[in-house]
């Protein structure tokens, strides 16, 4: 009998399986342990049904049993009696507790195997996950330098395309143009352009920011325009000054373009949208439009 013991016990850890996400044994596997008929540990059950709660011993559906069938030998669920459809399955706490009522020298001896197979299994599956964690976190680690550069060559590519001309009859692509950057400000927008019209108002009516217009006197845009622009879209301030030659287009104070033809007539005639990077420079066009905004009132 030690012989039948030692070698069932060699292969102990192969039958336990993960059901409901708990470690289990079959009640056929555990008969061939045992040395009993299957129908023998399900008879342990049946007549101490309180020292077997669920977390202890449970039904498998047939659907889990054959999930196990694809993964085992069918052949080795019927040993000992055991029936083709429907199993009890022995958590850790009920292979004690079953030990208990068999009472006897082979089950006391199976059972200290068995629960050194869960201790093993433990062991195994923690060591498992540790691993795991460990290549998530290189993957991880390495996806975030991957965005990091990306986002570092994005940065250096937008600080190369300083310009953009656009010929005679290119209306469109600069009128596209000045809407995309338009849509870059998340906060404020403020725009300056000496010469602008009610073109203007259609091309920022549908922006989800505050609108910063600065314009000259003699602009063709008018007060009376601006009223009944807000009464609908209530996003717009607009200040007169005629300090501006060139045209500016400023993003949540960060980004700055320049233009040096009127933004609603732009490629009627050949003109160049700039990005402006030098730092000095940008400081000091916002802060000369600080002092237009807070000078005058809209």
């Amino acid at each position: 009998m030690n012989d039948i013991i030692s070698k069932e016990s060699i292969s102990v850890e192969n039958m336990i399986y993960e059901i409901r996400g708990k470690q289990v044994m079959l009640d056929s596997d555990l008969a061939r342990l045992y040395n009993v008929e299957t129908k023998r540990i399900n008879e342990a059950v049946k007549n101490n049904p309180n020292k077997f709660p669920e977390r202890f011993s449970f039904r498998i559906t047939e659907v889990e049993y054959n999930n196990l069938k694809s993964k085992i030998s069918t052949s080795s669920l019927n040993n000992y009696g055991g029936s083709r459809k429907g199993h009890t399955v022995f958590t850790e706490q009920g292979v004690a507790m079953l030990a208990t009522i068999l009472k006897s020298k082979v089950a006391t001896e199976v059972s200290i195997r068995i629960m050194d197979a869960f201790v093993a299994m433990r062991h195994y599956i923690s060591d498992n996950l540790i691993e795991q964690r460990y290549i998530n976190n290189l993957v991880l680690e390495h996806d975030n330098r991957i965005n990091l550069l990306q986002k570092s060559l994005d940065k250096l590519s937008e600080k190369r395309k300083v310009n953009e001309i656009y010929f005679d009859g290119q209306v469109y692509d600069a009128y596209s143009k000045v809407l995309d950057i338009f849509k870059e400000a998340n906060e404020e927008l403020i725009i300056v352009d000496r010469y602008t019209d009610k073109t203007m108002l259609d091309m920022i009516k549908y922006l989800e920011c505050n609108v910063i217009l600065i314009t000259g006197k003699c602009s063709k845009i008018t007060k009376l325009d601006i009223n009944k622009y807000n009464k609908q879209y209530h996003n717009l301030a607009l200040y007169y000054d005629d300090s501006f030659h060139d045209r500016y287009i400023i993003i949540d104070e960060q980004n700055i373009y320049h233009s040096g033809n009127s933004l609603n007539y732009i490629g009627y005639r050949k003109s160049c949208i700039d990005r402006i990077n030098d730092q000095s420079i940008k400081n000091a066009l916002l802060n000369d439009i600080k002092r237009i905004v807070d000078k005058k009132t809209p």
